[in-house]
């Protein structure tokens, strides 16, 4: 992070970094939908251990409490809109409703960038542990918060952690 920018900015130029990285957005979308993960408290807590701060388990439910209401009454019903004209109800999917799965699709990806921007700011408000942050132990702790008892592949995690290591 430079002088200059702020959590928020520094968390959504490392999330876009990470999310672009070959094979990332493929494990992200797995474990949003079969593990119920909140790919942005992913992308958090991974960025969170890079700059050397750490996750607990209070930890990790106080940053997905930060979010939890606003995923659950705008990120998601957007993504479920933007899903459904995939492949109804009629006239979707055709060329006159692409036009509106785009603008859902945009207005889902600004709910998800306020999303980081409060886990970002909650994130600078915790007090620093020098020493304490771990990428793969965040990540592994923000899945298994998600995941619960489920076993979730290494496999899905590997490219997340090798993307992180780069930003």
């Amino acid at each position: 992070m430079s002088d200059a920018d702020t959590p928020a900015e520094d968390l959504w130029r490392f999330a876009l970094a990470v999310y672009g990285a070959p094979g990332v957005s493929a494990a992200c979308l797995e474990l949003q939908d079969r593990f119920g993960a909140d790919v942005p408290v992913l992308l958090t807590a991974l960025w969170m251990g890079r700059r050397g701060r750490g996750l607990d388990a209070t930890g990790m439910a106080a940053l997905d409490g930060v979010v939890a209401d606003w995923r659950a009454e705008m990120v998601q019903p957007l993504r479920a809109l933007r899903r459904r004209l995939k492949s109804g109800p009629a006239p979707a999917p055709s060329e006159a409703t692409e036009a509106l799965r785009s603008a859902i699709k945009r207005a889902e990806l600004s709910a998800e960038k306020i999303e980081m921007v409060r886990l970002a700011e909650w994130a600078a408000a915790q007090p620093e542990a020098e020493g304490q942050g771990d990428a793969a132990r965040n990540l592994a702790l923000a899945v298994a918060y998600f995941a619960g008892r489920a076993e979730v592949p290494e496999a899905l995690l590997a490219p997340l952690l090798e993307a992180a290591e780069v930003n």
